[in-house]
């Protein structure tokens, strides 16, 4: 049954979605969604819970904490386009549909700050293991929020290119966050240039 609302949802949206059609899809009468899933708000906010906790046991799942940081990170960004990937109705879901709907964004927000929240213990770790000032909660906090950023911004790449392989837009990804993380956790931040004199 949440397969077949997950793919509705993602197809219609929310509002123009019918109980009827997902009924269809899932081979079932209309009446047995209402019992087992209640209303169609249910219904919606019942596939974002599945997708949102899918999502954080996949990128949990990857990240191994005895790996070195670079592998750790790699291996949950993967973890993240391969979901993506692998859930395109998933995704549209919780980040198309479900935030553009004022009663479902909290839903949305839970999820992605417990997403943010790993990927600033994941920081953590990496510094500590490298040795290098703790920057700490509120710089790791801020950081881990431009990684999921720029995560989500990739991943609705993905979506609207279908030929695009999930394992490419990850390299992508640590490309841009790897070249100048790594320097990061060593300890290495930018400065902001000296000011250029005005030209005489």
């Amino acid at each position: 049954m949440l397969d077949a609302a997950t793919a509705v949802f993602s197809e219609r949206g929310f509002h123009a979605a019918s109980m009827d059609e997902i009924a269809e899809r899932a081979g079932i009468s209309k009446p047995m969604v209402y019992l087992y899933l209640g209303s169609k708000g249910e219904l919606f906010s019942a596939c974002i819970r599945r997708a949102g906790a899918q999502l954080t046991e996949a990128i949990s799942a990857a990240a191994d904490p005895e790996l070195p940081a670079e592998q750790q990170l790699w291996a949950a960004v993967q973890a993240f386009f391969h979901f993506v990937g692998a859930h395109r109705d998933a995704w549209a879901v919780m980040f198309r549909q479900a935030r553009g709907e004022g009663e479902f964004a909290g839903e949305v927000a839970s999820i992605r700050s417990l997403v943010i929240g790993n990927v600033a213990d994941l920081f953590a770790r990496a510094i500590r293991s490298a040795g290098a000032l703790d920057p700490g909660p509120d710089e790791l906090l801020a950081l881990a929020h431009a990684l999921v950023g720029t995560g989500e911004s990739m991943a609705e790449w993905l979506l609207d290119h279908p030929a695009e392989e999930p394992g490419t837009a990850a390299t992508r990804l640590m490309n841009v966050l790897w070249m100048g993380l790594g320097s990061l956790i060593q300890g290495e931040v930018w400065r902001t240039p000296a000011p250029v004199p005005p030209v005489p």
